[in-house]
C-alpha cells in the first residue's frame, strides 16, 4: 500500500501536529504534503520529513500570518492531485480534504474538525473579536467557500471523527457518517506523584478562544491560586485580569509538564474544544478535570469519577465548581486507568485496523 499524508499546515505546533506526528512515526516513508512548512517555528525533527508545500508557501508573510491567506487554500488544495498514491490520508481541520486523486485510490480523512470558520464564523468573528464589520465583509466568501468544503467532503471515501462533538458535525455540515477514533495522548510521560499542592492550572495556548479568561476570573475572585502555563496573543489581556493568587508560567518544557500536572489539585479546562488532549494528560498523572460541559470533554471526563463538569461557559459556573471542588473524591487509579483508553498505543492500533478494512473494502468494491 503506497500511503500519503496530508496535513494543512505546518507553522505552528498544538494538538493536530501531535496527531501528525504520531501518523508519520507510524508510516516513516510516507510523504507529507502540506499547504506551508515554517522549518524555523517547528521543531528540527520535522526537517528529517519529507514535506511537500504547495505553492502559497512562497507568498509573502504565510508562515507566520496565514489566516489573511483563507481564500487561497481552497484554490491551492484543488490543484494538488495524489493519483499516484494507493491511500491517502489527510489529517484535516482546514481545507487539506480537498486533495484530487483519481478512482484508484482510497481517501481517508481523519476529521479534527470540519473547517470552523467556514461552518462556525459567527462564534468566530465574535471570540477573535473582528467585530460586525468584518462578519459582514466576510459573509460572502465564507458562502464560496462553504460550498466548496461541502463538495470537497464528498471526495472523502471514509471519514474518522476524533470526538463525538466532531462526529455530529461531520453529519450536520457534509452529511456523512463517521467512526470515532480518539487522539493519541502519551500517557506513559505522565505518572501520578506522591506530593500535591493546592493550586488549579491551565495548560494552553493563550488565544482567546480557550476561554482561559474564565479561570483567570474565577480564580482572581475565589482568591485561589492558578498557575497558567504556555503563551499567546491572549497573555497581556489576562495579566489585566489576574489577581495576586494567578501566576503565568510563561512557555513550560515538555520534560518540565508532568511533573507540573501531577502536583495540581485540579486541572482546568474552561473552553469549548473539539476533544482536548490536556484534561487526558492531566487525568494519566493522577489529578482531575474541571472542564466546560461540552464539546470533547464529554469523551474525556466522566463526571464524579474523572472529574466535574460545570454547565454554563461563565465566570460564575467556573467559580461554584471550583469552590466546592473535593480532590480528595477521586481515585488517582481510576483516574490513571480512563486515560490509558486514550494512549497513542490505542490510536496506532485503531487506525491501522482502519487503513486495512477500508484498503480491503475499497478493492473488493473496484473488482466488483
Amino acid at each position: 500500500m503506497k500511503l500519503a499524508l496530508v496535513h494543512d499546515w505546518l507553522n505552528q505546533r498544538g494538538g493536530a501536529e501531535d496527531v501528525l506526528e504520531t501518523l508519520v512515526a507510524q508510516h516513516p516513508s510516507a510523504p507529507v504534503y502540506t499547504s506551508i512548512f515554517a522549518p524555523d517555528l517547528m521543531p528540527p525533527f520535522y526537517g528529517d520529513w519529507d514535506i511537500h508545500p504547495l505553492w502559497i508557501d512562497a507568498l509573502p508573510g504565510i508562515h507566520r500570518h496565514h489566516q489573511p491567506y483563507l481564500p487561497f487554500y481552497p484554490l491551492a488544495w484543488d490543484r494538488l492531485d495524489l493519483s499516484a498514491y494507493d491511500v491517502v490520508l489527510s489529517n484535516k481541520s482546514g481545507f487539506c480534504h480537498g486533495i484530487r486523486h483519481g478512482s484508484s485510490t482510497l481517501h481517508i480523512c481523519y476529521c479534527l474538525a470540519p473547517t470552523r470558520y467556514v461552518w462556525g464564523l459567527d462564534s468566530y468573528v465574535e471570540r477573535e473579536g473582528l467585530g460586525r464589520a468584518a462578519r459582514i465583509a466576510l459573509r460572502p466568501l465564507i458562502a464560496l467557500l462553504q460550498r466548496w468544503d461541502y463538495a470537497a467532503a464528498q471526495r472523502v471515501h471514509h471519514f474518522v471523527a476524533i470526538s463525538t462533538e466532531i462526529q455530529q458535525r461531520i453529519k450536520t455540515y457534509y452529511r456523512r457518517d463517521s467512526e470515532i477514533i480518539y487522539p493519541p495522548v502519551d500517557t506513559r510521560r505522565f505518572q501520578p506523584s506522591a506530593r500535591v499542592e493546592d493550586y488549579f492550572l491551565v495548560v494552553s495556548r493563550l488565544i482567546p478562544y480557550k476561554r482561559i479568561d474564565l479561570a483567570v476570573e474565577a480564580a482572581t475572585q475565589l482568591n485561589l491560586p492558578l498557575k497558567v502555563a504556555g503563551r499567546g496573543r491572549d497573555l497581556e489581556r489576562l495579566k489585566a485580569l489576574a489577581g495576586p493568587t494567578v501566576e503565568f508560567l510563561g512557555y513550560v518544557p515538555d520534560d518540565d509538564l508532568p511533573d507540573l500536572m501531577a502536583r495540581c489539585k485540579a486541572f482546568l479546562f474552561p473552553g469549548l474544544e473539539d476533544f482536548g488532549i490536556t484534561p487526558v494528560q492531566a487525568q494519566a498523572a493522577g489529578r482531575p478535570v474541571i472542564a466546560y460541559g461540552g464539546g470533547g470533554a464529554l469523551d474525556t471526563v466522566i463526571p464524579g469519577r474523572t472529574g466535574v463538569l460545570f454547565s454554563s461557559m461563565t465566570v460564575e459556573s467556573l467559580m461554584s465548581a471550583m469552590e466546592s471542588f473535593d480532590a480528595g473524591a477521586f481515585d488517582v487509579r481510576v483516574l490513571r486507568d480512563h486515560a490509558e483508553r486514550f494512549d497513542t498505543g490505542v490510536f496506532n492500533r485503531e487506525i491501522e485496523e482502519t487503513l486495512d478494512r477500508a484498503w480491503a473494502a475499497f478493492r473488493a468494491a473496484r473488482r466488483s
